[in-house]
C-alpha cells in the first residue's frame, strides 16, 4: 500500500484513515475478482462433457465481465489515492478464493464458481461499514453493482446443478 505521506495529498472529503481502510478492502475485492476471473477463464478453456457448449459460452461471458470489473475496482483504489495491487503474489495474499489444481469435472467447475461468486459478494459486503460511515457513495455504488452481478451469476450457476 502507498505511504501515508503520498496518500494524504488526496482531499476528497474522506479522512485518510477511512480512505486507507476502503482501499485495503477494495484491494481484497480486486484480488478475489481477479482470482475468480482466472479460475473462470481456466474452466472456459478446459471444460468438457455433455454441457461443453453451454458452459464454454457461459464461462466466456462471465470472465469477460470479470475482466471489465477488475479495471473498475482498480481505478477506484487509485481515485482514493492508493496503488492497486497487480501481481499474482499480491493476489494470493489478499484473495479469499483458493486456486483449483488440475481440471475438475464440469459439475465441480460449476460448484467452484458458485463458491467463488459468493466469496466475492462476502468480500464486497465486508467493506460496506466503513464506506457507509464516511458517505463514500462512489464506492458504495461500485460495491452494490458488483454484489448484484455476483449474486445473480451464483444463482444462475446453482441452477445448473439442480435436477
Amino acid at each position: 500500500m502507498q505511504t501515508q505521506a503520498t496518500a494524504k495529498n488526496v482531499n476528497i472529503g474522506i479522512d485518510d484513515t477511512s480512505r486507507a481502510k476502503i482501499a485495503e478492502g477494495l484491494s481484497r475485492l480486486l484480488a478475489d475478482t481477479y482470482t475468480l476471473y482466472l479460475k473462470t477463464h481456466n474452466f472456459h478453456w478446459n471444460v468438457k462433457g455433455p454441457m461443453f457448449q453451454t458452459l464454454h459460452l457461459m464461462f466466456e461471458t462471465q470472465y469477460t465481465e470479470l475482466a471489465l470489473a477488475v479495471d473498475l475496482i482498480a481505478e477506484r483504489i487509485r481515485a482514493l489515492g492508493y496503488p492497486a495491487p497487480g501481481t499474482y503474489s499480491e493476489y494470493a495474499k489478499l484473495s479469499s478464493i483458493a486456486e483449483t489444481p488440475g481440471v475438475p469435472k464440469a459439475t465441480d467447475m460449476i460448484q467452484l464458481l458458485v463458491e467463488g461468486q459468493e466469496a466475492v459478494v462476502r468480500t464486497a459486503r465486508s467493506i460496506f461499514p466503513v464506506v457507509e460511515e464516511v458517505n463514500d457513495e462512489p464506492t458504495a455504488d461500485l460495491l452494490t453493482q458488483r454484489m448484484q452481478v455476483h449474486e445473480k451469476t451464483a444463482w444462475m450457476l446453482r441452477s445448473l446443478l439442480e435436477e
